[in-house]
């Protein structure tokens, strides 16, 4: 288990940089795995990476709308790339990857933060960012469904 984490981070690491390039360049994610241009240090795209880069762009919409109602008085535009790009793979884990828990999702991504965040804040907003999202999907995960309970049930 301990070497699917450390092959996981490596994965969320190499995520990183190609969602950052992508928005330096103005291209999509793809094009970067495409060319092959994105220059990591941390080694090759695993399939891992490869699943987050993806998933992040094809649920960019559910992700950034997340991210918009949890990140108080912050637009998206006016977030450090390097930020918005970490909170958009953790909100993709917490959202859409059932085998990484919501806490393991925010600890690496305050561990990204940490490492590469565009601002001395980073690690901290990063972390309350994540926390509202993951208040609000457990108060979702634990709502009832079906009926609205205050009205009765007619049968």
């Amino acid at each position: 288990m301990a070497m699917k984490r450390h092959e996981r981070t490596t994965a969320r690491r190499v995520a990183l940089q190609v969602l950052y390039t992508a928005e330096i360049k103005g291209i999509t994610a793809a094009e970067v795995v495409a060319e092959g241009t994105f220059p990591s240090e941390e080694g090759t795209l695993t399939d891992y990476a490869l699943d987050l880069v993806r998933g992040v762009e094809n649920n960019r919409i559910a992700i950034d709308g997340n991210l918009k109602a949890a990140a108080e008085n912050w637009s998206l535009g006016r977030m450090p790339i390097v930020d918005r790009s970490i909170l958009r793979i953790a909100t993709y884990e917490i959202l859409f990857v059932e085998d990484v828990p919501t806490s393991v999702a925010i600890n690496e991504a305050v561990e990204l933060a940490k490492d590469f965040g565009g601002e001395d804040e980073s690690p901290r907003f990063v972390n309350g960012v994540l926390g509202r999202i993951a208040k609000d999907v457990d108060a979702e995960a634990s709502a009832p469904r079906g009926d609205d309970p205050a009205q009765p049930l007619v049968l």
